[in-house]
């Protein structure tokens, strides 16, 4: 017999609705941001065509968790949170390191600090009470 799982909240918490759209809105802002820079400080094609699917493929991936995490799959979110985490630091870092043309600078700068923004909001609002009961799978 299998053991019974926690009661949760019936509905899904408008936190993680919340957090799902943030994140939706995000992810193509950290896209962009990447992508422009990648595509200023590459002079090789291939490595540019590259970097596009690779891009790609990661953004698909979190798309994925980003549909389990709704569902209530707390190791998605986990997933979730340690790659905003990443991206967050990555982005902070790119932005008080890298030097940019005048047009990268502000390409990178307007995509990254509002992504950044957004996932940080989204990683709030998926440990809240409400959410955090949500995750029960």
């Amino acid at each position: 017999m299998s053991a019974p799982e926690p009661p949760g909240p019936a509905t899904r918490p408008e936190d993680v609705d919340t957090a799902f759209w943030l994140w939706v809105v995000g992810l193509p802002l950290m896209v962009a941001g990447y992508l422009s820079d990648a595509v200023s400080a590459t002079r090789s094609s291939f490595i540019v065509v590259l970097t596009v699917v690779f891009v790609v493929v990661l953004a698909t991936v979190v798309v994925t968790f980003l549909m389990l995490m709704r569902a209530g799959y707390r190791w998605a979110r986990t997933v979730l949170v340690a790659g905003a985490l990443a991206s967050i630091a990555y982005t902070v870092n790119a932005l008080l390191t890298v030097s940019r043309d005048t047009a990268g600078a502000l390409i990178y700068a307007g995509t990254g600090i509002v992504g950044t923004v957004l996932l940080a909001g989204g990683v709030f609002l998926l440990h809240r009470n409400d959410a955090d009961a949500w995750f029960t799978r």
